[in-house]
């Protein structure tokens, strides 16, 4: 895509508006995936845990008006910040590619009254959310329920092996979220469950998938790992107080964890984790 063309998408997203440049990087990483997706002119798309709608616009774009990008996500439309999912979901629907896409939120995948026409989809896409579910056993019957709904899979998440020092930070800040994470009952944290690319690959097979293609693929202009970093620091305390369950030597240990974070986060330059996708049929 030229520059004009990844414009054109940014300009379909509320948060361009806002922060324009941030959206940019954003929508690029997009098309790194859909571009390693291979995702054709008028196909049909699935797209679980669409958010606010980063690669639900890029695969719109790709499938082209012949095309149909159906997202869903089981958060509310207010979820969400500096823009809300759903009101990101109206200026999409609202932009050049709003007439090939339809958005549903509130909507539990794994709910007996929520199916779809056998095969259908030509893709269902899986992008940045595994780490959003419950537990590894809920993302395996995700995959087993989504099966039948379609052809290929296309998946992406972050990558937890790390190439450099400028990545640990990024690792850190997710280690400590996922390990206080795992003594919540309700949460609406971007880190749930953390899963490893073998974790992934693991789930989809047991969930019948095979992985036909994998790549990591870097996008090191991405904010994500600062984001989380400032999400860790800003919010750790308040996080704690709310878990009545956490075992004192594990707080003693986050503690810690933090105050190692918040160092290193100061003395290095700060990149984003890899991303770990891949193929499947």
């Amino acid at each position: 895509m030229n520059k004009n063309e990844i414009k054109a998408i940014v300009d379909c997203m509320a948060a361009g508006k806002m922060a324009y440049e941030v959206q940019m990087v954003q929508t690029r990483h997009r098309i790194k995936l859909v571009d390693f997706w291979g995702i054709k002119a008028e196909s049909q798309i699935l797209e679980i845990g669409c958010g606010q709608g980063d690669t639900t616009a890029v695969l719109a774009a790709y499938a082209g008006e012949k095309g149909f990008v159906h997202g869903i996500d089981s958060a509310s439309p207010e979820y969400g910040s500096p823009v809300s999912l759903g009101e990101s979901a109206e200026y999409l629907n609202q932009s050049k590619v709003g007439k090939q896409i339809k958005i549903d939120f509130n909507l539990d995948i794994l709910a007996e009254n929520v199916e779809f026409q056998e095969n259908f989809y030509d893709y269902i896409v899986f992008s940045h959310c595994s780490w959003y579910t419950k537990s590894s056993a809920e993302l395996l019957r995700i995959l087993e329920k989504v099966k039948k709904w379609g052809k290929q899979l296309c998946f992406a998440e972050w990558n937890t092996d790390i190439n450099t020092i400028e990545q640990y930070p990024h690792l850190l800040s997710i280690l400590i979220q996922a390990q206080y994470e795992a003594f919540k009952q309700e949460s609406d944290s971007n880190v749930r469950t953390l899963l490893t690319p073998g974790d992934l690959r693991d789930i989809a097979e047991q969930a019948g998938w095979r992985i036909i293609k994998d790549s990591n693929i870097d996008s090191p202009d991405l904010q994500d790992g600062l984001w989380e970093i400032d999400k860790v620091l800003t919010d750790f305390n308040d996080e704690i107080k709310g878990i009545k369950n956490l075992p004192e030597k594990l707080t003693d240990l986050l503690q810690s964890e933090v105050s190692m974070l918040k160092t290193v986060a100061e003395s290095t330059e700060v990149k984003p984790l890899s991303v770990y996708s891949f193929i499947a049929e």
